[in-house]
């Protein structure tokens, strides 16, 4: 047995959040959560740390553990010390709870000396993301995409990928932050089902391949029923932008940028309190690291 490993799983943002309707989209982003797992022989004690937020609880690192570890069915054997290091923010919608969930699995798995399936492992994670109460559909389709990259369309219900693609084009994905933290768990369901039949025209678009129409749409839909004001999307739209809107249950929200338009984009971003982060479409895989 190894007992111990650290892993990396990228960041993704939504092109269509599944909340309303079980079915979603979203892409990956070059941001990223590490994570550094080391086995103990004090069974079912899991300890973790969140190193870049030291201020949010570590529910999300013990559950995911306990998972891997009752898989494997070793849970009375081990127990582990966990610390995770992202450049995601925290609950603004970025995807921060998948990527955590990715990476914490994988280095699990690679601490036990085990191989597992790279679908097998997102499952485990999207169980301790729904074990922490830290998601509501499983976000399935965020999983996939932080951990595979590229473009995912997902039947979350399911847990079915239904579609991949890999972005051609050299775009720059621009996010703006509001300060305010807006938890998953808090979010209004029935307002967002609500609109479950407009959000399934954002979909069809997705399986279309007009993701950029689709994100635009979904963030308008989601802002709406969620009471965020859409004006942050519509100035980078006015400002270039090719597509603009909601991440996930926001607040934070997306702008796709050709970029040559990144400077005029940002401008009109940085009009509205908050911070600006700056990515890269992401296509590598989540990877263990040691």
């Amino acid at each position: 047995m190894k007992g111990q490993s650290k892993a990396i799983s990228h960041g993704a943002a939504t092109i269509v959040n599944a909340i309303a309707t079980g079915k979603g989209a979203a892409f990956g982003v070059d941001l990223w959560t590490k994570a550094e797992v080391q086995l103990t022989n004090n069974p079912s004690v899991i300890e973790g740390e969140i190193v870049s937020d030291p201020t949010e609880k570590p529910v999300l690192i013990e559950k995911t553990v306990k998972r891997v570890l009752r898989h494997f069915g070793v849970e009375e054997k081990f127990g582990a010390k966990v610390k995770t290091w992202s450049n995601i923010p925290v609950a603004r919608g970025l995807k921060s709870s998948s990527a955590a969930a990715n990476a914490v699995a994988l280095a699990t798995v690679a601490a036990l000396n085990k191989e597992l399936e790279d679908l097998a492992i997102v499952n485990l994670g999207v169980d301790g993301a729904i074990d922490a109460k830290v998601t509501i559909t499983g976000a399935f389709d965020d999983a996939c995409a932080s951990y595979f990259g590229g473009i995912v369309i997902t039947d979350n219900v399911k847990r079915r990928i239904v579609k991949r693609f890999e972005i051609g084009e050299d775009l720059t994905v621009l996010f703006h932050i509001p300060p305010v933290k807006a938890y998953t768990v808090n979010a209004d369901v029935a307002r967002m089902k609500s609109v479950a039949h407009l959000v399934k025209t954002a979909y069809r678009e997705a399986l279309k391949q007009n993701f950029w129409a689709a994100l635009t749409l979904n963030g308008l839909i989601y802002s709406s029923a969620l009471g965020y004001n859409p004006a942050v999307a519509l100035e980078a739209l006015m400002a270039g932008a090719l597509a603009a809107g909601l991440c996930g249950k926001g607040p934070a929200v997306t702008a796709v940028v050709s970029n040559d338009k990144v400077d005029a984009v940002k401008d009109a971003l940085e009009a509205y309190e908050g911070e600006i982060l700056q990515a890269k479409i992401n296509h590598e895989k989540a990877k263990v690291l040691s």
